[in-house]
C-alpha cells in the first residue's frame, strides 16, 4: 500500500541515529520547571537549524500567560520558560503538527532505580531512563521522521512542523504558550506513550488543595482536642464516594479502565510534634474529569461533597474544610467522532509494518485537550507502555520507537500531500 515516495521515505529514516538522539536526549535531566529543560530545548533548536528548518525559539512572558484567563496552571516552581517551533518551508497546503514535550518529571527515591535515572541503561531491545517512554522516545521519533522526510528529498504539498514544548506535566503551558503565539495547524500527532495504539481521548485532572482545621491539645489528654487528621476521615470517605458515583458508567471509550477519572490523594501533611493533637491537615491531589465534563462543573460536584460531610459533622460543620484549586488545571479532550485522522494514522501504522491497533481514550490529562481545545484535530500514537511513565522502571522499546517513526513519517506525508 506504499507509494514510491512512502517507500523513498522509509529508505531514509536512520534508525542508528534515532537510537542516538534518544539517548541523548535521556542523558538531560529535564525535570519540570528546570534549567536543564530549557537546555534542551535551545539543543533542539540547533539540531532544527542543521536540518535547514525555519526555526522560531522564543520565551513568552510568564507574567502575561499567568494573568491569562484560560491559563491551564503549573505545580513546578518556574522563573522562565521557553517554547521552540521548527518547520519545513510556509506552504499552501495543509500544517501537519509533530508535537512533544521535553520535560519529564522528578526520578523519585534514587535506591528505587537500578543505577542512574538520567543515565540510560540498554538492556536487548529495551531503554531504560527517566522520560524514556514520557516522551522522549516520541520526541525522537518525531525527529527521526522529519529528517527521514528531509534527506529523502520529498517535496511536501504542505508544511511539517515540530511542536516542542516544556511544562506539560505540571499543565500544560508550554503548548499553551505555543498556541498563543498563533503556531497552529491542519492535525496534530502526539507519540505520547500508547504501546503503538491510538489515543482519541483523554480525561481531565484539577490538582486541588483541602485544608482541615482541628483544635491543637496535649496528647495526654487527646479528648481535650479535636484531631484534624480524624476529621479528614469523613472527608476522605465521602471523596472515595463521589469518585465511585462518577465513574460508574464510564464512557465506551475508557471502559477498560477499573477507574476512567480516578480520585487521589497524593501529598498529606499534618501536625508539627509526635506528643500534640494535629491542629491542622492539608491534603493535595488530583481530581478526575470526566470527558466533555465542563471544569467548573466537576469543580462544584467536588465541593458540593465536602460541604455535605462537614454540614454532618458538628465540627466541621462549624469549623469546615476549605478547598482550593491550586497547580495544573487538566480539561478533558477528544477528537471527534468520524475524523479520518484516525483513519490516516491507522492505515500509515498497518502500510509501514506495524499491523493491526485498538483506539482506547486515557485516564490522564495532556496536551492534546489544548489542540483540541484550538479546533485541531489531535490523537496520541508512540512507544512505550502507558503504565511504565513515572515509575522507576521506566523503560521503552527501541524496535517499537522506529516502528512509531515509520508510521509518523507515512502519516506525516499522506496529510500533508507529496510529489515525487
Amino acid at each position: 500500500m506504499l507509494t514510491d515516495t512512502e517507500r523513498r521515505a522509509l529508505d531514509a529514516l536512520d534508525s542508528p541515529a534515532l537510537h542516538r538522539t534518544l539517548l541523548d536526549l535521556l542523558s538531560v535531566p529535564s525535570i519540570t520547571g528546570s534549567a536543564a529543560e530549557t537546555e534542551l530545548l535551545h539543543t533542539l533548536a540547533g539540531q532544527a537549524e542543521r536540518l535547514g528548518l525555519e526555526v522560531d525559539l522564543w520565551q513568552p512572558d510568564l507574567a502575561e500567560l499567568r494573568a491569562d484567563p484560560d491559563f491551564p496552571g503549573t505545580e513546578a516552581e518556574r522563573c522562565e520558560l521557553w517554547g521552540l517551533v521548527a518547520g519545513t518551508e510556509q506552504s499552501d497546503g495543509p500544517t501537519v503538527i509533530l508535537q512533544g514535550h521535553v520535560d519529564v518529571v522528578p526520578p523519585g527515591d534514587p535506591a528505587a532505580w537500578p543505577g542512574d535515572p538520567f543515565t540510560p541503561r540498554v538492556e536487548g531491545d529495551l531503554l531504560h531512563g527517566r522520560g524514556a517512554c514520557d516522551m522522549k522516545a516520541g520526541v525522537a521519533a518525531n525527529l527521526a521522521a522529519l529528517a527521514a522526510i528531509r534527506a529523502s528529498g520529498v517535496r511536501l504539498a504542505g508544511r511539517l512542523v515540530l511542536h516542542l514544548v516544556a511544562s506539560e506535566e505540571d499543565g500544560g503551558l508550554g503548548a499553551f504558550a505555543t498556541l498563543r503565539r498563533g503556531h497552529r495547524g491542519d492535525a496534530c500527532l502526539i507519540p505520547e506513550p500508547t504501546a503503538l495504539d491510538l489515543i482519541t481521548a483523554n480525561c481531565g485532572a484539577l490538582t486541588f488543595t483541602l485544608t482541615v482545621a482541628g483544635a491543637a491539645a496535649h496528647g495526654s489528654i487527646r479528648t481535650a482536642g479535636v484531631s484534624a487528621i480524624e476529621k479528614f476521615l469523613p472527608l476522605f470517605a465521602g471523596l472515595r464516594a463521589l469518585e465511585a458515583e462518577r465513574n460508574a458508567e464510564p464512557d465506551p471509550l475508557l471502559a477498560g479502565y477499573e477507574i476512567p477519572a480516578p480520585l487521589s490523594i497524593g501529598q498529606l501533611s499534618a501536625g508539627d510534634w509526635p506528643s500534640t493533637v494535629p491542629d491542622l491537615l492539608v491534603a493535595q491531589g488530583r481530581y478526575g474529569v470526566l470527558l466533555d465534563e465542563d471544569p467548573a462543573a466537576a469543580r462544584a460536584a467536588f465541593e458540593q461533597r465536602i460541604a455535605e460531610v462537614c454540614d454532618a459533622d458538628p465540627w466541621l460543620r462549624a469549623h469546615p474544610a476549605s478547598v482550593s484549586w491550586s497547580g495544573g488545571q487538566f480539561a478533558s479532550g477528544r477528537l471527534a467522532a468520524g475524523d479520518p485522522l484516525r483513519g490516516v494514522v491507522a492505515g500509515a501504522h498497518a502500510d509501514s509494518g506495524g499491523g493491526r491497533m485498538a483506539e482506547c481514550g486515557a485516564p490522564y490529562g495532556s496536551d492534546l485537550r489544548l489542540y483540541a481545545g484550538a479546533g485541531i484535530p489531535t490523537l496520541h500514537y508512540g512507544p512505550g507502555e502507558p503504565a511504565d511513565a513515572h515509575t522507576s522502571h521506566e523503560r521503552v522499546s527501541l524496535s517499537e520507537t522506529v516502528q512509531a517513526a515509520r508510521t509518523l513519517t507515512v502519516a506525516a506525508l499522506r496529510l500533508t500531500g507529496s510529489s515525487a
